[in-house]
């Protein structure tokens, strides 16, 4: 087959994929951005109002752990609004300035989230190391009182989130289900200073909830940025795709292969695919539906796939 052939080929491959999966693609993207923005809304709406009540809560109990948990919300406040603007940015449709669309701006409001998240602990224990060599009196009445408050109002907000499939909803959910179990722990911890003086008990509470935030924080980070800089994302391994790929009749072998994800949602594959040197048309149209069919079994819905006869030597080119 000729050189124009092959172009006519690889053209028609990239106009039927673009085709067979874009419709679908946008449709059920526009939902998730839609859903994912009405979510975080309300979380940043319960977190605020949250965090402002337990700002006050922190200075009238002299608790530390209360008020580092506030600057945690604090953070979370102001990185969901960023979130939620962002979330709302990401639903523009592709243009000559961003080809494959605004979606990555998710991903830049969950990066923000957890860089303002580790600032604050990491503040949250320069406070609270000192109080354990120095530790004062706490009101363990108002303790309880706000761990009832924070578990009722974050369990709220984890709920309407946990079922989200962007990451920033994630980020976003994992760190209110946090509260959510810090909360639990202020409710023990509170129950405990009320029959014994044990004011250290609330410093080393602090530290504790602190590191365990400042763990998946990192966790976190290292995830997103991955997806940013366009690693292959951890539940695919190129190797086992292409061998999924050569089961395909007609295809011969399969190489070049790139898997990556735009925000953690559309996963995207570009591959290069050899077949024998006759084949056309009537082989070629069925056997790319075929890869086609095989790769959304995979969800995999955005595919580049050209197409290379066995005596192309591609090394010998820049493909």
């Amino acid at each position: 087959m000729n050189k124009d052939t092959h172009q006519h080929t690889h053209q028609h491959t990239h106009q039927h994929t673009h085709q067979h999966t874009s419709k679908h693609t946008h449709q059920h993207a526009h939902h998730n951005h839609h859903h994912s923005q009405g979510n975080i809304k309300v979380a940043f709406i319960l977190n605020l109002t949250f965090t402002i009540i337990e700002i006050i809560g922190g200075f009238l109990t002299n608790s530390v752990a209360i008020l580092s948990d506030a600057l945690h919300d604090l953070g979370d406040s102001l990185s969901l609004g960023i979130a939620w603007w962002l979330e709302r940015y990401a639903q523009k449709k592709p243009d000559h300035r961003f080809s494959f669309g605004y979606a990555r701006f998710s991903i830049l409001g969950a990066l923000l989230n957890s860089f303002i998240l580790f600032g604050g602990s990491i503040l949250i224990l320069t406070k609270a190391i000192p109080r354990i060599f120095n530790p004062e009196a706490v009101h363990p009445e108002g303790m309880f009182g706000f761990a009832i408050l924070g578990i009722l109002i974050n369990g709220m907000a984890v709920l309407r989130l946990q079922h989200g499939e962007s990451i920033n909803e994630k980020v976003v959910s994992w760190h209110l289900l946090e509260d959510v179990f810090g909360w639990v722990v202020i409710l023990i911890s509170s129950i405990i200073l009320m029959f014994f003086d044990w004011p250290i008990i609330d410093p080393l509470l602090s530290i504790g909830l602190t590191l365990f935030v400042l763990y998946n924080v990192i966790k976190n980070i290292k995830g997103i940025l991955n997806i940013l800089l366009e690693g292959v994302p951890e539940e695919y391994v190129i190797q086992d795709v292409e061998a999924l790929i050569e089961t395909v009749q007609g295809v011969k072998s399969v190489h070049h292969t790139h898997i990556w994800s735009l925000e953690g949602q559309k996963i995207f594959l570009s591959t290069h695919v050899v077949v024998d040197n006759g084949a056309n048309n009537t082989v070629l149209v069925p056997m790319k539906q075929a890869i086609r069919h095989v790769l959304i079994q995979e969800k995999i819905e955005h595919a580049t796939i050209e197409i290379e006869f066995e005596d192309e030597d591609c090394d010998n080119h820049s493909c």
